[in-house]
């Protein structure tokens, strides 16, 4: 029995089924999930997230192959088939005459598009630029921010591998002095993951930058907390939001961010080679475009979409995949994607030898789960699974974080997850501990 009922499709910025499925050959995937979506329309999220039937119509949605259970979403994730036939559609409109159909057809899409992703940001249209990934539009900020030898970055060893390479390159041209902290993970104390940040300011801090999800373990850093003690101090605020967009329910602006850099090819299921760039408005005249620009001091976000001829087929398809996105809900997402990772987790973290290596909690994680099965190495647990069970994961050794990543997406079914636990269970068997 669920509990009191809430209207699903309603509201600013949602789209009717009809509008989004609707064709004159509705397809048998798309007849059952218009089904589903009706059928549990007025289900609270939390009561929805363990409803398999539901979430199984989500996963015909998709196009991934039966012959391999893909829990690996963190690196990239695959697009629904709304997407892919989109991107398709849009390839072949460029080909029938390249210069006219994209630049003067297929990028006057660019400004709804812009609106659109804005509007899943909760920011402004003029805060935000269209990316090929979080690397781009991060990197955009790290070598386009005015700094001088002497100024310090505060950053952690958990950050990803091209942004940390970034700031070393911007500490060997510039000078620039960048402050290590080293965090303790996995970790449900806010103060603690506060305390590490704050206590690396100085009076020379010009900029902290903050992965708002750290991809190794699935880590929620408390990114707002860090960011009102970073401006307290006049100190600007950088966060990597690859993992987060469209993975848990937040707008950007609340996230107290300076600059947002995000990849849309894995929670939001966009087309692969999309991302976003988020400058808050007063903050964008001071950046340097990473491309040429007639006016590198122009407060117009447009100057960081100088990228010349680009795939507009892929970037247009963006629309579809936020369509998609609203359909099911960031709510219902967020709970299902929680409500996979403890599933399983739950499942082998008593078990001897087993060792967990990702909060619990949804304030601190959510999808992306973290186990290390204790005097093995994470490269046997990982090809373990894909040489008997054809379950594609990435075992990681990075820093102090030791273990293989689990990653599943809302095309993921508690029936593969159960496969799962079962050749953990079997792994760890082949040892005694």
């Amino acid at each position: 029995m669920h509990t009191p009922r809430r209207k699903f499709l309603t509201g600013a910025g949602k789209i009717g089924l009809s509008a989004f499925l609707a064709t004159a050959f509705q397809p048998a995937w798309s007849r059952e999930l218009t089904n589903q979506l009706a059928k549990f329309q007025d289900w609270p999220a939390a009561d929805l997230a363990g409803e398999e039937d539901f979430w199984y119509a989500v996963q015909q949605a998709y196009t991934v192959s039966p012959a391999l259970i893909n829990l690996n979403n963190g690196g990239v994730s695959p697009s629904p088939r709304v997407v892919q036939e989109a991107m398709k559609k849009y390839h072949d409109l460029s080909n029938e005459g390249p210069s006219y159909y994209m630049w003067r057809i297929l990028d006057a899409g660019r400004e709804p598009l812009r609106r659109n992703l804005a509007r899943l940001a909760g920011a402004d249209p003029a805060e935000i630029a269209i990316q090929r990934n979080a690397s781009e539009a991060l990197e955009t900020v790290i070598f386009g921010l005015p700094l001088k030898a002497g100024d310090e970055v505060v950053l952690s060893k958990q950050d990803y591998p091209n942004m940390i390479n970034a700031w070393k390159q911007r500490e060997a041209r510039d000078g620039i002095k960048l402050v290590w902290i080293n965090l303790e993970l996995p970790s449900e104390d806010k103060s603690y993951l506060l305390n590490q940040y704050t206590k690396a300011f100085t009076a020379k801090t010009k900029v902290v930058h903050v992965t708002h999800i750290i991809n190794w373990n699935g880590q929620i850093l408390p990114v707002r907390a860090i960011a009102d003690a970073a401006h307290a101090k006049g100190i600007d605020v950088l966060v990597d939001g690859a993992h987060s967009f469209a993975h848990f329910n937040f707008t950007i602006p609340a996230l107290g961010a300076d600059y947002f850099g995000t990849s849309l090819h894995k929670w939001l299921s966009a087309s692969i080679g999309t991302g976003m760039l988020y400058v808050k408005k007063e903050k964008i005249a001071a950046v340097y475009p990473m491309f040429g620009s007639p006016d590198h001091a122009s407060p117009d976000i447009k100057k960081f979409e100088n990228l010349g001829t680009r795939p507009f087929f892929i970037e247009q398809a963006i629309g579809k995949a936020i369509e998609f996105q609203e359909m099911i809900g960031a709510e219902r997402k967020e709970k299902r994607l929680h409500f996979l990772k403890n599933y399983w987790i739950n499942k082998v973290k008593d078990i001897p030898g087993v060792e967990i290596g990702t909060p619990l909690s949804p304030e601190f994680g959510c999808a992306i789960g973290l186990v290390n099965i204790k005097g093995r190495k994470p490269s046997e647990l990982d090809s373990f699974l894909f040489d008997k069970y054809k379950i594609h994961v990435v075992g990681i050794e990075w820093e102090n974080i030791k273990g293989v990543r689990i990653t599943p997406h809302v095309y993921t079914t508690t029936k593969q997850l159960d496969l799962l636990v079962d050749a953990i269970k079997e792994f760890v068997q082949q040892k005694s501990f």
